[in-house]
């Protein structure tokens, strides 16, 4: 009786463990947009690039960073929680260096006139470039865009900045557990060079992977559902997808980070002895203000 009591003792502290699981593993978790009226929510962006290729035996490669101060002024909150924000880009500093050529930058906080090839970026910054109105699971309800937006195609550095198309990841209409993954169908636009546009079918997919502190972690990916067999349309294609995770603040309602990479070697995508290899680094931190200094602050991931 005495080594029963012992033994069923002993195992109680597993027990424990193990009933904690279980509760987690139920517990689920009610991801929302949360904004105030006449607040402005800052995050500062960065987004790096290097794109490396050869064609016959030419290797040319493309550098280019991009650090930016996104801006969302939100201007009404309806009871049900959407929200309507005016977007915009506060600054930007951007710098490209092609194989030969000595960089080339453009600072908006600095520079009065951009050097060619970024003045459609110095046209994006300081100027209302859309008002949204998005419900608290991130749906877009309606957008008007202040000048119409670019085809879809690879984006190079001296347009306008990424984020300014990208406004925010999908949240579960119900409270979800740790574990539950949500997908977003998308349809991705590849030119080719007939002059037509490849359409491609494809799914983004959420996962949550953990909560701490009130802070859930979301891994990002995307699935590609169309056969891809031509190498043009798949170096294309690597520059479009996205990897990552997102950080999101389950109490204030908002994305405190999130840091998307891609790093992928394509070959044969004009003719048998090309290849090209595209590396991307996307990072996103909510800024508590204005900050002023754009390096310091945007390299702590």
């Amino acid at each position: 009786m005495k080594r029963l009591f012992i033994a069923a003792a002993a195992a109680l502290p597993m027990l424990f463990v193990l009933n904690s699981f279980a509760k987690e593993a139920e517990k689920t978790y009610t991801l929302r947009y949360r904004y105030k009226p006449g607040e402005t929510v800052r995050w500062l962006v960065e987004h790096r690039s290097k794109v490396r290729a050869t064609v016959s035996g030419s290797t040319q490669s493309t550098e280019t960073l991009s650090i930016s101060m996104k801006a969302w002024r939100v201007s009404k909150v309806n009871p049900d929680g959407t929200a309507t924000f005016e977007h915009r880009v506060e600054w930007v500093d951007m710098r490209q260096k092609l194989t030969g050529r000595s960089e080339v930058r453009y600072d908006s906080r600095r520079d009065e006139k951009p050097p060619p090839g970024f003045e459609t970026a110095a046209k994006s910054v300081g100027v209302p470039l859309s008002v949204v109105t998005m419900d608290p699971c991130g749906k877009i309800v309606e957008r008007r865009d202040a000048k119409p937006r670019p085809p879809a195609a690879p984006e190079t550095e001296n347009q306008t900045p990424k984020h300014e198309s990208c406004i925010s990841i999908p949240l579960p209409e119900e409270p979800v557990p740790i574990g539950h993954t949500w997908t977003v169908p998308q349809n991705i636009d590849i030119p080719v060079p007939s002059g037509a546009v490849k359409r491609i079918k494809a799914v983004q997919r959420f996962t949550l992977e953990e909560v701490k502190t009130s802070v859930a972690t979301i891994r990002v990916s995307t699935d590609v559902l169309t056969p891809i067999d031509d190498p043009a349309i798949e170096s294309q294609l690597v520059q479009r997808e996205s990897a990552g995770r997102v950080w999101f603040d389950i109490d204030a309602g908002r994305v405190l980070r999130q840091l998307m990479e891609t790093d992928k070697h394509v070959v044969g995508f004009r003719g048998d002895a090309s290849s090209i290899h595209y590396v991307n680094r996307f990072s996103e931190r909510l800024a508590a203000g204005p900050a002023r200094t754009a390096g310091k602050d945007a390299n702590r991931d």
